[in-house]
């Protein structure tokens, strides 16, 4: 009976989270639900919708080149992995889903390689990614300032700026034009505070990447809390690419690009049609193969080869993972790994029976004598795929974390859910 509300409630949830997003039933719309809980102070939110990578999804693929010309050729490296953590930043805070961010080196030629599915403004992208973003408060050096040079630099940056965030208002005001606000580190802020103190009636000058972002506001009194407002004529675009620009810091090294491709996908969809079929020729053949070799058990293992599929596409889901094609034929793999289990479970069942063993006992001696050599060649398999997903980039750790997933899943399947079936119908 156990067993019984197990698959039950089992099968409910897969199909609950791999039915179609939206289905008529009955004359009535049906909609997939939407996961949507807390986790601490992180809001989990997943809409069960597979994530595609570049080459099935189409998007924008761009080279930038890096000018280390005037950084030390030992710190080289240094400084182009520094560049590909900051650009990695601002596409995530650009709202860029399964973005790839690579580095490439060749001889004296440092280069980033950008990849953002699904991506449509791509003149946006290419102005937050590439842009320098650096913030400066400037103090008055004359009475009455009338040019950039009549400022100079506070020693308030934003380096020392801890949060920018787009607002309408200031205070209780509300205004129809967006403002930026700005939250400044503990250093950052007893700095303002030293500033505003010493400046207080003179204007002070916010700069962004040298130019004045709007007229000097003059400072009416000390401001003791690390908090500050830039207002000027920004649109909501202009002022939010400017926050993600703040937040994500200044580029260490000057880049250029000097390749943009928008990659289809027509390919993509055409790619996942041919896995597919591939999959189903493989499915089917090993459907043949188990019913063949082992009868009425091979049925148990194909309907727990099911279970697994669907398993899996739920992780899937759930994690999300991005889907390539070479994730994609991780996941085929391990399709076939997974059979790997219930083929060494059944011809030891055959080992024990041949034996004289009573039916029910060689199913038990059967799992459990097994149990060994899955878990041993499964373990090597995971330290493999393992270091490829640490080492590797791009298609390599998609491929990878499939892999993963798949013999994590396996394992569940060819002991529980393989086990569970065959004492139910036994019985």
């Amino acid at each position: 009976m156990k067993n019984i509300l197990f698959f039950t409630f089992l099968i409910f949830i897969l199909v609950l989270l791999n039915m179609p997003a939206k289905f008529s039933l009955f004359g009535r719309n049906f909609y997939r639900p939407v996961i949507r809980f807390n986790l601490g102070n992180k809001d989990f939110i997943r809409d069960l919708n597979f994530r595609l990578g570049l080459d099935l999804r189409g998007g924008t693929h761009l080279v930038y080149e890096a000018d280390m010309s005037k950084v030390d050729s030992n710190n080289r490296d240094t400084a182009l992995k520094s560049v590909k953590n900051n650009i990695e930043r601002r596409v995530n805070l650009l709202g860029v889903s399964e973005s790839l961010v690579q580095t490439s080196v060749s001889g004296n030629s440092y280069r980033l390689l950008v990849e953002m599915p699904g991506v449509k403004d791509v003149s946006q992208a290419v102005s937050v990614i590439g842009a320098t973003a650096q913030l400066e408060f400037r103090e008055t050096k004359v009475a009455t300032p009338s040019a950039i040079t009549d400022f100079i630099s506070s020693g308030l940056t934003g380096a020392d700026l801890r949060l920018a965030s787009v607002s309408f208002g200031n205070g209780n005001k509300i205004s129809s034009s967006p403002s930026i606000n700005l939250e400044f580190t503990p250093d950052g802020a007893k700095k303002f505070s030293d500033i505003t103190g010493r400046n207080i009636g003179k204007p002070l000058a916010i700069f962004l990447d040298n130019q004045l972002v709007n007229t000097p506001p003059i400072v009416q009194t000390q401001i003791p809390d690390g908090r500050a407002v830039i207002t000027g004529n920004f649109t909501l675009d202009e002022a939010k690419a400017v926050v993600i620009q703040l937040n994500a810091g200044a580029l260490p090294v000057p880049i250029k690009i000097i390749e943009q491709r928008t990659v289809g996908a027509t390919l993509g969809s055409e790619s996942i049609a041919k896995s597919l079929v591939a999959g189903l020729i493989g499915l089917g053949l090993i459907w043949f193969f188990m019913i063949g070799n082992y009868g009425f058990k091979g049925l148990i293992a194909n309907v727990a080869l099911l279970f697994y599929i669907f398993i899996s596409l739920s992780i899937f889901k759930l994690l999300p993972v991005t889907l390539t094609l070479s994730g994609i034929a991780g996941f085929i793999l391990s399709i076939g790994m997974a059979v790997d289990a219930n083929i060494l479970i059944f011809e030891r069942i055959k080992e024990e029976i041949s034996w004289g063993r009573p039916h029910f006992a060689a199913l038990e001696l059967g799992f459990h004598r097994a149990w060994t050599s899955i878990r041993d060649s499964n373990v090597s398999s995971l330290i493999t795929a393992s270091i490829l997903f640490t080492l590797g980039s791009g298609p390599v750790r998609g491929f990878a974390l499939t892999l993963i997933v798949g013999i994590l899943v396996s394992l569940f399947t060819s002991i529980t859910i393989t086990k569970n079936l065959i004492k139910i119908f036994t019985r």
